[in-house]
């Protein structure tokens, strides 16, 4: 299948070849191929070899290197937590894709960190700054003091946690236990 400047395309569609064109707005590189990230028309530029997409409707939200995004940690194991990404920071539209995230041990906060569920636990909702892009996989930091835990619930009851007067020191009140996560200054309980 040979797409044309003007075709109508939906996310996900294959553009080409990564050999055959760059990346432009609204498309990206898996690997292999270059395609769509959005509902649209194509648009090509034979001089420059780029490829984008012309939106068929408002902009959905494009993630870049330096953005806030809010998550929720779906795994952590050994020196690695995974994220699953659900929305930017600042911004009411939804996202053009249907990103992942990793946080390296690291990348959670500055200093030394034995245990990464020390600062972070299955469910929780994080908020953390995108380092790197690779199609719809991201890298992701908490280091700043508005990256972490944003909410979260208590590992034995499930009821929502509480901050301590300690530093990065959670409390629930049903069960009377502390936990010690990476807690963000927007933490909302």
């Amino acid at each position: 299948m040979k797409i044309n400047a003007g075709d109508s395309v939906m996310p996900g569609d294959v553009l080409g070849v990564s050999e055959q064109f760059l990346p432009d707005k609204w498309t990206y590189d898996d690997g292999n191929c270059i395609k769509a990230a959005v509902f649209g028309n194509v648009a090509i530029d034979d001089k420059s070899k780029m490829i984008s997409i012309i939106p068929k409707s408002g902009s959905p939200a494009l993630l870049k290197v330096g953005d806030s995004i809010y998550g929720q940690v779906t795994d952590v194991r050994g020196q690695r937590a995974v994220i699953d990404v659900q929305g930017m920071k600042n911004c009411d539209r939804q996202l053009a894709l249907s990103y992942m995230g990793a946080i390296h041990i690291s990348q959670v906060k500055n200093g030394y960190l034995e245990k990464l569920h020390d600062a972070l636990r299955i469910g929780d909702i994080i908020e953390a700054k995108v380092t790197k892009i690779m199609g719809d996989n991201l890298d992701l930091n908490t280091i700043d003091k508005e990256g972490g835990i944003i909410k979260a619930m208590c590992t034995r009851c499930r009821a929502f946690m509480k901050i301590t007067d300690k530093k990065d020191e959670l409390y629930c009140e049903v069960c009377d236990r502390k936990e010690r996560r990476k807690v963000s200054s927007n933490y909302n309980y």
